[in-house]
């Protein structure tokens, strides 16, 4: 029987990989700088030339980009894969924005649920601080700032999921979604009073969650969603009534 040699890997290939895994599950976010040569290659007890070989690697595969004179980083459009374009298109068709909706149902209370199960102190601690981020937008009368808080809360919830498939799929679908937030921020305004339901559901989600109650958790994920839903389509009742009427006021007129 013949044997073939096993061929031992490149100390480049074994950091390359390495990188790679903190790319993947978000450890190294899109857009983050890397610790300089000498810090990384001392965490990693690793010579220099064999670090900057994976750093090389890595950038051919368009995972890196090198700034001059101004340090390695993440790509910034790491997880981009759909088209600028695509956002405006769907923000221009009223209807789109309730399938983000059911979306949204689907993708927040599987990571809700996860981050539940799987979360460490260390992930409970940054959501807490996301969900206070979304309070103090709120109480400013922000509505961007609210909804880029929203999305960063989702991204830790995610992230606590460590699930890095879901992760990916909601950095895709990022500019989607904060979009849809925001779109859905400046209706819910229309009605003051439900706003303190939506800052309480979304609270009892944060409350399942960091209790480490993952059914609980996806269940007032669901809930909270499902609200939003019911008060965006009453408003739109309301606004297709308004529309006959006003056509009607015209016939009369003519």
């Amino acid at each position: 029987m013949a044997y073939h040699k096993i061929r031992q890997p490149k100390l480049s290939d074994v950091i390359e990989q390495q990188l790679e895994h903190l790319i993947l599950e978000g450890t190294l976010s899109p857009g983050e700088q890397l610790p300089p040569e000498r810090e990384l290659a001392k965490e990693f007890d690793v010579s220099r030339p064999s670090l900057r070989e994976a750093i090389q690697s890595l950038e051919a595969k368009g995972l890196l980009t090198r700034r001059q004179g101004g340090g390695t980083f993440v790509k910034s459009n790491l997880w981009q894969s759909f088209i600028d374009p695509l956002p405006a298109l769907l923000a221009d068709h009223p209807e789109s924005q309730f399938d983000l909706l059911e979306t949204r149902h689907a993708l927040e209370g599987i990571a809700a649920y996860y981050a539940a199960l799987r979360g460490t102190d260390q992930d409970f601690s940054r959501i807490r601080d996301c969900h206070l981020q979304i309070a103090n937008a709120q109480q400013n009368g922000d509505l961007d700032a609210e909804a880029e808080a929203v999305m960063q809360y989702q991204i830790a919830v995610t992230e606590a999921a460590h699930n890095v498939v879901l992760l990916h799929l909601l950095r895709c679908m990022g500019p989607m979604l904060k979009q849809n937030v925001r779109q859905n921020f400046e209706l819910l305004h229309l009605r003051h009073e439900v706003l303190a339901n939506v800052s309480s559901h979304r609270a009892e989600v944060f409350t399942a969650i960091v209790a480490r109650q993952p059914e609980k958790a996806r269940e007032a994920s669901h809930r909270h969603l499902a609200f939003i839903e019911e008060i965006l389509l009453d408003l739109s009742r309301e606004q297709t009534r308004r529309e006959r009427s006003l056509r009607r006021l015209q016939q009369r007129r003519e």
